[in-house]
């Protein structure tokens, strides 16, 4: 997205405490130089009422699943918020989150809606927040730990790295430190460090050196 311009960002959740914590996500990476405009919700009712509103223009929706829902308009959840947001501005980015974590239930929200970014909550910690928010706002996709593990190591490549990521670990096996890559690798030092520590943790290898998360890298194909 363009940092010159405002991002109108729309929540949607029947949980005020869970509203606040992404509105203080979105004040943290506004330090970045994108400047977010919160319009916030807390049921099907009123999220409808926005959406359908022709004076809005959302480029950023996070919907909870499960909210009171708005039955005169067969809007049930936060997957049907999400599917009525991609038929009136289809340019928005859908991040669902959700308490469920049956396969089945999940499996179903990919299929259905394929939101930008679908996070189980349980998973989620304010850096983690921060990180997703980064990778969503890149137009690339992002699901939580708990995503990834239940579709599989098989599909981990597809589900969780991206582009970035796989720059980080080439400049990593060339021998560069993190102070380093900020000079190829369009993010800051802090970022990086994260993002390093994070392969580690979907590697499986929390606590390795970076060259033990090059070697893997490597045995795996990724770089």
């Amino acid at each position: 997205m363009d940092s010159k311009n405002p991002v109108n960002v729309l929540i949607v959740d029947d949980h005020p405490f869970i509203i606040q914590a992404y509105k203080n996500a979105l004040n943290k990476y506004s330090e970045q130089g994108i400047e977010f405009i919160v319009t916030q919700a807390n049921d099907c009712k009123t999220g409808y009422e926005l959406i359908t509103d022709e004076n809005n223009d959302f480029h950023l929706a996070m919907f909870d699943v499960s909210m009171p829902e708005y039955a005169e308009k067969n809007i049930h959840s936060g997957e049907d918020l999400a599917k009525l947001m991609t038929e009136r501005m289809p340019e928005c980015r859908i991040i669902l989150l959700t308490m469920h974590v049956e396969f089945d239930k999940i499996n179903s929200i990919i299929k259905n809606v394929n939101p930008n970014g679908l996070v189980i909550k349980n998973d989620i910690t304010f850096n983690e927040l921060i990180f997703a928010l980064d990778k969503i706002l890149k137009n690339e996709k992002y699901y939580s730990q708990t995503v990834v593990t239940m579709f599989g190591q098989s599909d981990f490549n597809i589900l969780e790295l991206d582009s970035l990521d796989k720059q980080i670990l080439v400049h990593l096996s060339n021998g560069f430190e993190s102070q380093q890559i900020t000079r190829h690798v369009p993010l800051k030092v802090d970022i990086i460090e994260f993002r390093i520590e994070r392969l580690k943790e979907l590697f499986n290898i929390k606590g390795a050196t970076h060259i033990e998360l090059v070697k893997l890298a490597r045995l795996r194909g990724i770089i």
